[in-house]
């Protein structure tokens, strides 16, 4: 039986994107000791096909649109997210996409975001855990993300690599924890500096299982009897880090989904691949894993592969009423 899956963790490469880091002579993915894969939406396509996925929520990965230029940062978020725009209508049962926006530029953040919701009709925003070494939380991001709180945005926050990883001397790639740690930092200050609590119509997206989230949320919760998380989080740290969703891709295993499982619901498990990052053999392993997890019945595998997904995003629900 096809379970359609929904993919909500799959990168692509816009063309004016790979001139761009071409220029700037990058060749690993946020300084990740990652290499960028090469791409094509055939190739895209081709995977989503061999492994019964619907539907791809496409995004621009690590290190996102900024590279230290707000010029070249705004106008690489709009030719991406107008090509990633092209792609759903080309093929609208197949793709949708998160648009990307050139933070740390609040004001052009909040213009690319309302042209990306209102004219390309994007299903979310991608938001880096760090941008110009600062965190999703920082005060500097306020007015950008009571916008985003008011238009009611679902965003996938995917990690980053912050620049202090140069400093650790380690010799093993960063995208093997840094991209970790980025998120968990990324939500704990989210949480602990009141944002979760002051923007709770903003639906967020972890990736890779929310890094440390779900093994530390309960030594987290224990900050609630500080008088200043009190304050910035009454509703205690828990209930906060309830509200948000994580993905599966790189941890389909028990180590990771259990602990997420537990602290967030089987309605806040979304399904993700890592594409293209993760492929070849690698990926069937890693749908394979997925496909063999005990920690998830049938019941909640379908919920993770399909039908949280159309709970979070309404032009998908639309078109899967419409075919039935």
């Amino acid at each position: 039986m096809s379970l359609q899956r929904i993919d909500i963790h799959h990168h692509i490469f816009p063309p004016e994107y790979l001139a761009a880091i071409d220029r700037l002579g990058l060749t690993e993915a946020g300084g990740g000791g990652v290499a960028f894969p090469d791409w094509s939406l055939s190739a895209s396509l081709e995977m989503m096909d061999r492994h019964d996925i619907q539907t791809a929520i496409a995004s621009i990965a690590s290190p996102g649109v900024y590279f230290r230029d707000a010029r070249l940062a705004r106008e690489l978020a709009r030719r991406c997210n107008e090509y990633s725009a092209s792609v759903v209508r080309e093929y609208p049962d197949r793709f949708g996409f998160f648009a990307s926006v050139p933070l740390p530029a609040i004001s052009d953040a909040i213009a690319e975001a309302a042209y990306a919701l209102d004219t390309l009709k994007c299903d979310g925003l991608v938001l880096m855990g760090s941008v110009a070494d600062r965190f999703l939380g920082d005060p500097e991001f306020e007015e950008f993300m009571q916008e985003l709180d008011r238009r009611k945005t679902v965003v996938f926050i995917h990690p980053n690599v912050h620049s202090s990883n140069r400093q650790l001397g380690l010799k093993f790639p960063a995208a093997l924890f840094e991209f970790l740690a980025d998120t968990t930092r990324a939500v704990l200050n989210l949480a602990l500096s009141g944002a979760l609590h002051r923007y709770p119509n903003i639906r967020s997206i972890l990736s890779h299982a929310g890094g440390a989230i779900p093994s530390h949320a309960w030594r987290w919760a224990l900050a609630d009897r500080s008088p200043i998380v009190k304050k910035n989080a009454p509703q205690g740290v828990l209930t906060y880090l309830r509200q948000l969703y994580f993905d599966t891709a790189l941890s389909p295993s028990p180590y990771a989904m259990r602990p997420a499982l537990d602290l967030a619901g089987s309605k806040h498990i979304l399904f993700g691949s890592d594409f293209p990052y993760v492929r070849g053999d690698v990926l069937n392993f890693e749908i394979e894993q997925f496909d063999q997890l005990e920690v998830f019945n049938e019941v909640i595998r379908s919920m993770v592969v399909r039908a949280n997904a159309l709970a979070l995003f309404p032009r998908l629900a639309q078109k899967a009423a419409a075919v039935r």
